[in-house]
């Protein structure tokens, strides 16, 4: 029971933390992986995926009712990141994720100091893109952005946040809701891989996905509240720790 509530609270802080900018799989992944040592990889990589749907779904509903969500740049980017991580997660059974491990801390650390440096970075809605231009810049960021998730995956929500607020102009808070329509496409076609291989702990994904729903109601209500400034700051707090955590992997697998 002490695991199962261990579980609970990781699920929670993970759809709270994942609804404001990405990287709920900062928290609940480890504490999966410690309470189920001896447990498949795959098997608890795809039931913390199934509980995440849920999580990342209820995010994207909740932003849907209170935010203007721009689909003309969502849809695409979910449609084209949907195909593409399931191309991404072939890959990686065919060429190791080893350069990708290793690359990763350093773009991190750009993409930390870029949104440091840039105080007004994301703090207001100016969209850059319309009509075409828009769809196809869509296009290739969920395309991009899906390879990567099926190929190798961390910070995934993180990424989509920043190349929202970079390549489209929209605010931190715009962005957000945006990117957790791209990152159920992405989380859905991981998870089809994961349910068809039977990788899937289905009555603890379940309760862990009513945490995450839960969590994700919380982490919306506090980033509509309080809006671009602190969901920028979350990120901030959200990258630094995805910068220790990557380049701890890349030493150690190095």
């Amino acid at each position: 029971m002490v695991d199962f509530a261990l579980l609970g609270c990781a699920a929670f802080l993970a759809g709270l933390v994942d609804a404001v900018v990405g990287g709920g799989g900062l928290i609940q992944v480890p504490v999966l992986f410690s309470v189920f040592s001896r447990e498949i990889p795959a098997t608890l990589l795809g039931t913390s995926k199934f509980a995440g749907i849920f999580g990342t779904g209820a995010a994207a509903v909740n932003y849907a009712r209170k935010v203007r969500v721009a689909w003309s740049a969502a849809a695409p980017a979910a449609v084209s990141a949907l195909l593409l991580s399931f191309a991404g997660a072939y890959t990686v059974t065919k060429v190791p994720a080893d350069f990708v491990r290793t690359l990763l801390p350093f773009v991190l650390v750009a993409v930390a100091v870029y949104t440091f440096r840039k105080k007004d970075f994301g703090s207001v809605h100016a969209p850059l893109h319309s009509g075409a231009t828009e769809r196809w810049v869509a296009v290739g960021i969920g395309a991009a952005i899906g390879f990567y998730d099926g190929f190798f995956g961390p910070g995934t929500g993180s990424f989509l946040l920043f190349l929202y607020v970079r390549f489209f102009g929209f605010d931190f808070l715009s962005a957000s809701a945006a990117a957790k329509v791209v990152n159920v496409a992405c989380n859905l076609s991981a998870l089809m891989w994961f349910g068809y291989s039977g990788h899937i702990l289905w009555q603890l994904g379940l309760m862990m996905a009513v945490c995450q729903v839960a969590g994700s109601l919380v982490g919306t209500k506090l980033a509509i509240k309080h809006g671009s400034a602190f969901v920028r700051k979350l990120f901030l707090v959200v990258v630094s720790l995805l910068i220790v955590k990557t380049s701890y992997d890349a030493i150690v697998k190095w």
